[in-house]
């Protein structure tokens, strides 16, 4: 492709994949979902919601209750049918499906809870900022990730600075959105080279692409199937850095609409949150250990829907990466 459109060599960038995959990560691992690296004596991470829950409430520990039982009854084996949970578990998991009334939710901010943690050591192209070899963010499980505020926090720090770890991180007494809860999941990063979007290429650019697409099917059945969005443009999952897939009609490139919500300065794609890892129009980004079959095989190993299948980009202020991230839902 670059060899008949050699400028977009010159637009690749380097993604980082994190490739999450389900596992018990430590706090002194690489990781979405998993325990922080948090000092002891160091204040955790409020936000308190601005909008009334949708529905009922939950709590994290039926969150992890309800997917121990749900995970439990898919390794059963099966000879015919749809198997049902019965006695103990069809009481429980009626009970967490019934929720708590939003009127218990206490007024206040609430603990954030984890998101990821990735070492410098483990995930190349780490941007830490001088001083810092780690990065933690956390959000809150109540829908108000979008935006600018207190909902999505980022902490860089110092591994070895954290002599004593809090053993026991406050949680949020009642959550709003399991969905946002992720399952801890170990990271294997890759990095890969990605291409602009399709709608940053010019018109005359896209006029070459679309012939030099038609002219690669022609020449091998291998290549029928080829998109350049979903194949060779923006890898999907979570991911560091890289292309973001952001849209013009609501945040123009070239606007400068999308700047840090503190000081006004720019930002730089630093992370994308994703439910899927692969669907059907990029099923050419899925590892070779993640086939069928394989232990690996999930594109939902962190069990996190982000809207209704969306991804959450978030990203950094460029003059100071302390600003709280400004973050977009696409």
């Amino acid at each position: 492709m670059t060899a008949q459109l050699p400028e977009l060599a010159d637009l690749a960038r380097t993604a980082t994949r994190l490739h999450p995959r389900p596992g018990a990560p430590t706090v002194h691992d690489s990781s979405v979902g998993g325990p922080l690296l948090w000092p002891t004596g160091e204040p955790w991470p409020e936000y308190e919601p601005k909008q009334a829950p949708y529905g009922p409430l939950t709590t994290l520990a039926d969150v992890h209750t309800l997917r121990g039982i749900v995970e439990q009854e898919r390794s059963r084996p099966r000879t015919g049918g749809e198997i049902l949970p019965t006695g103990w578990q069809a009481e429980v998991i009626d009970r967490i499906r019934n929720g708590y009334a939003p009127e218990l939710l206490p007024e206040g901010p609430l603990p954030l809870i984890p998101l990821v943690q990735l070492y410098a050591r483990d995930v190349p192209g780490l941007p830490c900022p001088e001083g810092t070899d780690m990065l933690q963010a956390l959000w809150s499980p109540f829908d108000e990730i979008e935006g600018c505020s207190g909902a999505v926090q980022l902490r860089w720090r110092l591994s070895s600075d954290v002599r004593e770890v809090l053993a026991e991180p406050p949680e949020p007494a009642y959550i709003d959105m399991s969905d946002l809860v992720p399952a801890p999941c170990v990271l294997h990063p890759e990095q890969v080279r990605e291409f602009p979007p399709l709608h940053l290429l010019t018109e005359e650019q896209t006029k070459r692409l679309d012939a030099w697409t038609n002219w690669t099917k022609e020449r091998s059945p291998d290549y029928e199937q080829l998109d350049y969005e979903g194949d060779l443009s923006i890898a999907p999952g979570w991911k560091l850095g890289g292309w973001p897939a952001h849209f013009t009609y609501r945040y123009p490139a070239s606007s400068g609409e999308l700047q840090c919500g503190e000081c006004g300065g720019p930002v730089e794609a630093l992370l994308t949150v994703a439910g899927s890892e692969w669907d059907g129009r990029s099923r050419s980004w899925c590892p070779v250990e993640d086939v069928d079959g394989h232990p690996y095989h999930s594109r939902t190993p962190t069990v996190v829907t982000v809207g209704r299948g969306f991804t959450l980009q978030i990203y950094i202020c460029v003059g100071t990466p302390s600003h709280l991230p400004r973050t977009i839902m696409q």
